[in-house]
Order: C-alpha cells, then sequence, then structure tokens
C-alpha cells in the first residue's frame, strides 16, 4: 500500500499501512518529525524541544510524492513513505533514509510489549561526512564518525542526542529511550530500545555557529551566567568541618589570591539523604555565611538525589512513593559507603521525573541548606548513579527506564531551578555531573565527572569540552588535576596540575576539584593552590591573576551565549568554517572570537605544534609575534606558558 498524504493546519500526515508520521516545522529552517505504530501521536511524551509558534510548512506537494519546506530546510516523503531532508535552495541533499535490508524499513518498530516499541531509524553514510556533539564522552578524538555511543547517562559520559554534521545539518534524537547511535562507514543508525513513538528534529544552516544556534533556541537558552560565576572555584574532597572552610578562605585572603566559590562536599550529612549540616562538625552556618559573604566568597554545597534508608527523610520519601522503584527485587538501587555506616549501605535514589517529588525535594533542600543563604548547588550522581548499571530494573513515574531514563538530570536541574526561581532568586547556577539536551535552560552546568589524574585524561577532556559546547552547554568544567589519585609531593602530579589549570583557565567554568593522596577517612589530601610546591604555586598563581583579567572578556561572551545560544568554547571550524584544516583541530579551541587556545596535553613536552587558521593573521601573545593564518607552526611552551593567540588586532588583557 502506497502512502497516503493530509495536510492539517499547516502539519504534513502521512499514513502507511502500519504507521502514521507527522511533519511539521519548528523553528526557524528546521522540521520535527515523529512517527509511530501506535493509533496516535502522543503530545505529551518526555522530551525536549519547546513549544514552537512558527510559521507553518509550506507544502510543494502532496501526490504520489510529499515535498515541504520550512526555510532552507526541504523533505521529501516517497510514495513508500522513505524521507529524505535536502537544502531548500540548492537542492543539497542532506539526509537519506537508508533500508536496513531490501526486504526491511529504513524505520523499523519492533513490539516490546504494550505500546512500546525497540525502534530503529536508519540514514545513508557518506564517506567524508564528519559528526561533533553528542554530549560528552571520554574519546581520544573530537570528529565521532566511526563511533558507536551509547545513548544512556553515565559518570563521565554525558548522553545529549544531537548532532552537528559538516554536510549542513543539526540532528536532535528527541527521545530520553536508553539505545545508542551508531555512525558507521556503511550507515547512521538510531536505536531506541524502547518507546512509543520515533520523534527527531533536524535544522539546515551555512555555518556551524548558525546550526548549533537554532538547536540551543529550539531546546532552550540558557541564563545570563552570573558575574561570580566566572571567577575561581575551590574544592577537595572534602572540608569535614567548618573551621577547616573557614581557615582555607582566611588563607586565600591572607595571601590575596582570588576565589570566588567555595565547596562543602559530601558527608555533611549524618546520613546520607539528610541534607543538613552536622552541628557536630558545622556548628554555627550563619556565622561561617556572614564571615564568607564578608569575603566575598558564595558557598557550594553537594546534593546527592539519594538517601540512606537510615536518614531522616528515608521514610516519607518512600511512604509518598518519592523513590524510583525497581521492576525486580527491592528498591535499593546502589551500594555506597556513607560516614555514619560501618559498613557498605544501601542506597535509594529519588524519582525526578515525577513533580511532586522534585517539589518535595526541593523543600528539604531549601529548609535545611538554603536557609543559610547557600544558593548554589552542586547536583552529583544525578545520572543517577546505580548499580548495577541497569535501566531496564528502574521504573520511573513518566515510565520505564528503557523509555524515559536519559531525560532523570534535565528535570532533576528544573527542580532546582524552579525552587530558585519560586524563593525570587535570579542567578541560579546548578553544577551537575549529567545532562539531556535543554538542561542549559535551567541554569545547568556540567563538570566531567571522575576522572583520572593522567595526561590521558587530561588530552580526553579538550575534546569532551568541544563536543559539550557543540551540544548546546555553554558552562562546563573539569576537576582541575583530575580527582582520582594525584601526589601533591609527586613533581609529575605537580607538572600535570600546572598544564591543567593552564587549560582549565579557558574553560567556561574555573575550577579546581580532586581526592589527592593520601587519601584518609573520606577527606582526601591536600588540594589548594599552594599545595603542590613553590614551583607550581607561582605559575598556578598568574594562572588565577589572568583568569581575573580575563573576566570582563568572558562575562561579555557568556552574554551572547545567553542571548543566542553561541558557546563561548568552541571547536576552531566554528569561526573558520571555510578552513577545511580547522574542521580536522581538536587539540585547540576558540576562546571567544579573539583568543585561540592550544594547551600542552603531554608530559614533559616543552612545545608543540599548532595550526593557525586561514583567512587572519595571529598574534602570539607570549612573544608578540605577528603570524599569518593557514599554517602549523612549533611554538615554544615552557612549564609556565600555554601557547595562546589573539586574532587580527584584537588586544586582551592577558599578560596584565
Amino acid at each position: 500500500m502506497n502512502a497516503q498524504f493530509d495536510v492539517v493546519d499547516g502539519v504534513l500526515y502521512v499514513k502507511l499501512s502500519n504507521e502514521i508520521v507527522r511533519i511539521e516545522a519548528w523553528g526557524e529552517n528546521s522540521i520535527r518529525l515523529r512517527a509511530t505504530r501506535n493509533r496516535e501521536i502522543r503530545d505529551d511524551l518526555p522530551q525536549a524541544l519547546l513549544p514552537c509558534s512558527n510559521p507553518v510548512l509550506k507544502i510543494e506537494s502532496v501526490q504520489s510524492v510529499a515535498q515541504a519546506v520550512n526555510g532552507k530546510l526541504r523533505i521529501r516523503i516517497d510514495e513508500k513513505g522513505r524521507i529524505a531532508f535536502s537544502r531548500a535552495d540548492t537542492g543539497q541533499e542532506l539526509l537519506t533514509e537508508q533500508p536496513l535490508h531490501f526486504m526491511l524499513p529504513a524505520r523499523d518498530y519492533r513490539s516490546t510489549g504494550g505500546n512500546l516499541f525497540h525502534t530503529t531509524v536508519n540514514w545513508q553514510a557518506h564517506d567524508n561526512e564528519r559528526f561533533y556533539g553528542m554530549g560528552q564522552h571520554p574519546l581520544p578524538f573530537l570528529d565521532q564518525k566511526g563511533c558507536t555511543i551509547d545513548l544512556m547517562q553515565k559518570n563521565t559520559e554525558v548522553s545529549i542526542p544531537f548532532l552537528l554534521s559538516n554536510r549542513g545539518y543539526g540532528f536532535l534524537w528527541n527521545n530520553p529511550a536508553i539505545g545508542r547511535a551508531e555512525f558507521a562507514r556503511n550507515h547512521t543508525r538510531w536505536v531506541a530500545e524502547a518507546t512509543e513513538q520515533i520523534d527527531y528534529w533536524v535544522t539546515a544552516g551555512d555555518y556551524p555557529a548558525e546550526i548549533v544556534t537554532s538547536y540551543v533556541q529550539a531546546t532552550g537558552l540558557p541564563p545570563m551566567l552570573p558575574e561570580w560565576a566566572a571567577g575561581f572555584w575551590q574544592s577537595k574532597l572534602r572540608y569535614r568541618t567548618q573551621a577547616e572552610l573557614l581557615e582555607v578562605a582566611r588563607e586565600y585572603r591572607r595571601r590575596d589570591l582570588p576565589l570566588s566559590v567555595l565547596v562543602i562536599d559530601f558527608f555533611y550529612s549524618i546520613y546520607l539523604g539528610d541534607l543538613e549540616l552536622d552541628p557536630a562538625d558545622w556548628p554555627d552556618p550563619e556565622a561561617m555565611m556572614r564571615e564568607l559573604q564578608e569575603m566575598g566568597i558564595r558557598v557550594m554545597i553537594s546534593i546527592w538525589p539519594a538517601f540512606n534508608v537510615l536518614s531522616r527523610n528515608f521514610a516519607e520519601m518512600a511512604a509518598r512513593g518519592y523513590l524510583i522503584q525497581t521492576e525486580r527485587g527491592q528498591l535499593a538501587h546502589q551500594l555506597f559507603v556513607d560516614r555514619s555506616v560501618p559498613g557498605p549501605a544501601y542506597i535509594h535514589y529519588y524519582d525526578a521525573t515525577h513533580p511532586d517529588a522534585r517539589k518535595h525535594f526541593w523543600r528539604i533542600v531549601r529548609d535545611n541548606l538554603y536557609r543559610y543563604g547557600i544558593k548554589i548547588w552542586w547536583l552529583d550522581a544525578c545520572e543517577p548513579e546505580t548499580y548495577p548499571i541497569h535501566p531496564d530494573h528502574l521504573r520511573y513515574h513518566l515510565g520505564p527506564g528503557l523509555a524515559v531514563g536519559n531525560i532523570y538530570p534535565l528535570l532533576h536541574v528544573r527542580g532546582f531551578y524552579e525552587g530558585m526561581k519560586a524563593e525570587g532568586e535570579t542567578e541560579i547556577i546548578c553544577l551537575c555531573r549529567s545532562a539531556w539536551a535543554g538542561s542549559q535552560r535551567y541554569g545547568g552546568a556540567v563538570w566531567s565527572g571522575d576522572l583520572y589524574s593522567t595526561f590521558e585524561d587530561l588530552r580526553s577532556q579538550v575534546r569532551a569540552g568541544l563536543n559539550m559546547a557543540v551540544s548546546g552547554i555553554p558552562w562546563w568544567t573539569t576537576d582541575i588535576g583530575g580527582f582520582i589519585g594525584g601526589d601533591p609531593e609527586d613533581e609529575g602530579f605537580r607538572e600535570l596540575i600546572v598544564r591543567w589549570f593552564q587549560y582549565g583557565a579557558f574553560c567556561p567554568l574555573f575550577r579546581l576539584h580532586g581526592n589527592r593522596l593520601p587519601e584518609k577517612d573520606f577527606n582526601g589530601g591536600p588540594n589548594e593552590v599552594w599545595s603542590f610546591g613553590k614551583k607550581a604555586f607561582a605559575i598556578i598563581r598568574e594562572v588565577l591573576l589572568m583568569r581575573e583579567r580575563l573576566r570582563p572578556y568572558i562575562l561579555a561572551h557568556m552574554r551572547v551565549a545567553h542571548e543566542t545560544g553561541l558557546p563561548m568554547m568552541r571547536p576552531l571550524f566554528f569561526d573558520f568554517p571555510d578552513d577545511a584544516k580547522s574542521w580536522e583541530i581538536d587539540d585547540a579551541f576558540m576562546f571567544g572570537p579573539d583568543l585561540l587556545v592550544a594547551p600542552v596535553l603531554y608530559e614533559g613536552k616543552r612545545s608543540r605544534s599548532v595550526y593557525l587558521p586561514a583567512g587572519t593573521e595571529w598574534r602570539a601573545v607570549w612573544s608578540d609575534k605577528k603570524i599569518a593564518g593557514g599554517q602549523e607552526i612549533d611554538v615554544e611552551a615552557p612549564l609556565q606558558q600555554i601557547p595562546l593567540f589573539l586574532r587580527g588586532d584584537a588586544t586582551l588583557p592577558i599578560l596584565g
């Protein structure tokens, strides 16, 4: 049976013998497609796109073949229901469905029970295509062509199913189901393990910046980054007491060092889930906050979305049905070491997909922590981090874990954003370990999780951060020095942390954290900037002062991110899309439009090669030498210097 086409209120419907397809304009140059084998397309399923009031599709044909246009993007559906996207102005092919086999469709549905299907959408592959975005994955390259990417939240891996193609389109898999994306040589394939309908969004653009801007506008622009958030954040695992925290703040001020945020990590409660400061360790929070406020320092505190069964809030959360349910066995989701339990304890995660659970969770935080003036939230383990990582075992308010699991971090940060808004707060930022498409609209910043203190992990962060920028997250950071390991007395680690600091100063958020050696009683070794020897401290101090001088530049371009969605930290091809070589560079980046950053990423290296894109002249910051673009050069990089290049006639107060 051939496809039947119908147009209702500017929406194109395609009816096949066993499938309904709905196609509509969704933003400039963008089209949303939904398809199902159920009786109807649903509008109430969890997804990332904001409501859209743009003009309707321009329908060109609904005869044997249907064609429709929205701005630069055309969609074509043939008599068999096969779909292709192309440029409306030039006719250039962008995306074309490719059947799995001559006896199988390109859109495949396999029932998993009830209204749910295991779905696959298959597209033709192109040898010269490059793929960027997809969230954060610790890969040794930026271009993900040839990779299979799991669509599942994990510590260090953030699943945001948006890709940018060098063929001139962006693609959002608008579905929170667990699945995978395959960017193979013989196909491009998107898979959802359990879903009621296929849902994706395609946009066309002339340049990467235009495509990413369209995507961020479709999923939500970020708030304006608060001025203080552009400064330096100090953290370690962990400051155990009020006295210890205050002494660190006082030492920063004695040394006349910049410090914007000081962090209280976990185990500040008697039990995980109490979400209150243990008075034995934190006897006078009001006095502590007053002193820190007088020093111009804000506090961020760690919030785990989990409850020990012994915690004061567990019984009520369980009785109200606010915990994630399980399909088999008991509710416990992870075996964890809590500070007040002699051995491992089973902990339980709350259900952030339940709107009432989100409100109740925020009320607990508000009544116990916000009341002291703490207003920055570190949303740790918000994948959520369960063990084993079996999403099919979890049952959420919104549905089975396989169908909705990836949306948890977005809804968790939404609860804090809406709670803070209700209290009248306007400067809202939550540091999250995971995110999904649209997390940026709720003030969700992301850090890259529990990394090892190695140059290998430092190298992976450059690619991870740039792909996160492509994925719509403009507020991103790492644990400077890595989280796991690192001996402050070791010369090799001291070199690593200097190089990581130099890189970290040009991340959107500038933050030190780590569980340093020797680790004892979940406190961690010293991790303040003066902890790594006199030589390292002298270099790090200059990095801190340089970041302070750059804050006006940073905030100016964070306003651009707020107003347009264009990230400050971005791959070279954002600013130089016509330079083919810039699409290959994955170890340097632009920090705003004026500064090229080329971090040193290998131990013992005191020089590196740097590609300077064509179309402009560059000026080496340290030598003041002018260099023509369009060439690769060798650059000296002694330990105290990170290679930096100013574009054209740009000037920045890097050297003071």
